[in-house]
């Protein structure tokens, strides 16, 4: 396979894994963390109208999803890439990171959500997804040159 086809499928694979976590998780939330009395999540619009009844907990599997289904997108985007690791890793925090601000702005939420959310969860997470992918690369070199 070439270069540049394995790199498409890098990042595919990557956004797309990073994606199913990410619902994964915040579709989990309302089962492990209740929902305060009278929110209702079932559309857009109705999140909106009920964003302001959420506690602080509410807003942690949310974060959650944003940073692991970057980090893992992340990761798997530059272990499966031929070349620019690194490069591939970030855009997968940037593809997130457009996520994150278009749907804050579709929502909404408090403003410290929205500021630790968009700061923490993204291209952080899609550096550490590179660094970890990278580590791993590093240990099966030393292992084969042994």
């Amino acid at each position: 396979m070439n270069s540049i086809t394995k790199n498409i499928l890098a990042v595919v694979v990557g956004a797309i894994v990073g994606s199913l976590i990410n619902m994964g998780l915040v579709n989990l939330g309302p089962y492990v963390i209740a929902l305060p009395e009278g929110a209702d999540i079932s559309s857009t619009e109705s999140l909106q109208a009920s964003i302001d009844l959420f506690k602080p907990s509410n807003f942690l599997f949310p974060f959650l999803g944003h940073a692991l289904g970057c980090l893992v997108g992340a990761f798997l985007a530059a272990k499966l890439a031929a070349n620019h690791n690194m490069k591939f890793a970030l855009g997968i925090g940037v593809f997130f990171l457009i996520g994150g601000i278009t749907a804050f702005s579709m929502i909404g939420g408090p403003v410290w959500f929205a500021v630790v959310d968009l700061v923490l969860a993204y291209i952080p997470m899609g550096y550490l997804g590179g660094i970890l992918a990278r580590s791993g690369k590093s240990k099966r070199i030393e292992e084969a040159t042994v």
